[in-house]
């Protein structure tokens, strides 16, 4: 699920890549907010309320939410710089490596907050977050082609909205009826998503009421087996032989 692109692509690999990263970006989403009281990936409601600081002119909260968003985009520019720089190169598992990545950085934030327990650590958690999710998303992306969406539901949402309403006029044959599987298999797919991010946020919450901030290593430690296990995988594949 972290290797085939474009065509290739099936709506089973889609669901799979949905399920797994929603139900991550959930966790990490809750937790945060259980922590500082908003959420690290909501870039609507981070620039609401960058507008609403602005606008009151508190300008120290207003430059913190601007960092949120800049994080927030900082992150999707550096996967996207190493997965076009992959992709140049012909690394088939250049997705895998930026969620091995994301791991790596998951775990060493973890230890940072449990061990080193920085004088600001709520900050630090809440910054690092944006520019994860930043990352995650833009991997997640360019490798679906932008129909899987996992750090926000409300794009999704509004899919399930859109497919269902194109559902209902192929029923009404106000719409040709060779578009019908398309439109009974995408919102399964959304709604795996929705699914995933709803049951990923119960477990967040939970595991860090349990483990503390350790929770954000085992989250990490998922994510590098995951991508390790992928780049494995391709190794191992057979490949298709050289023409002469």
């Amino acid at each position: 699920m972290l290797i085939r692109t474009d065509e290739a692509r099936t709506i089973n690999t889609d669901s799979r890549l949905a399920c797994t990263l929603a139900a991550v970006a959930g966790a990490l989403n809750t937790a945060a907010f259980e922590i500082v009281g908003f959420f690290s990936a909501n870039m609507t409601g981070n620039v609401s309320s960058l507008s609403d600081h602005l606008a009151k002119a508190n300008l120290q909260a207003g430059v913190f939410f601007l960092s949120l968003v800049g994080l927030f985009i900082a992150g999707a520019t550096c996967a996207t710089l190493i997965v076009n720089a992959g992709r140049r190169r012909g690394i088939r598992t250049i997705y895998a490596v930026n969620i091995f990545i994301e791991g790596v950085a998951l775990m060493a934030l973890g230890a940072v907050e449990s061990w080193l327990m920085p004088a600001a650590s709520g900050v630090l958690l809440i910054l690092s977050l944006s520019f994860l999710m930043g990352l995650q998303n833009a991997v997640v992306t360019r490798i679906s082609n932008a129909r899987v969406r996992t750090t926000h539901v409300s794009g999704t949402a509004t899919d399930i909205g859109i497919e269902l309403a194109m559902l209902f006029d192929v029923l009404r044959r106000k719409a040709s009826p060779k578009e019908a599987p398309l439109y009974l298999e995408r919102p399964g797919l959304h709604f795996f998503t929705v699914t995933a991010f709803l049951v990923g946020g119960i477990a967040g919450i939970g595991m860090f009421h349990l483990l503390s901030y350790k929770f954000l290593i085992l989250v990490g430690l998922g994510l590098v087996y995951l991508a390790v296990l992928t780049i494995v995988k391709n190794k191992l594949s057979p490949r298709p032989p050289v023409s002469p």
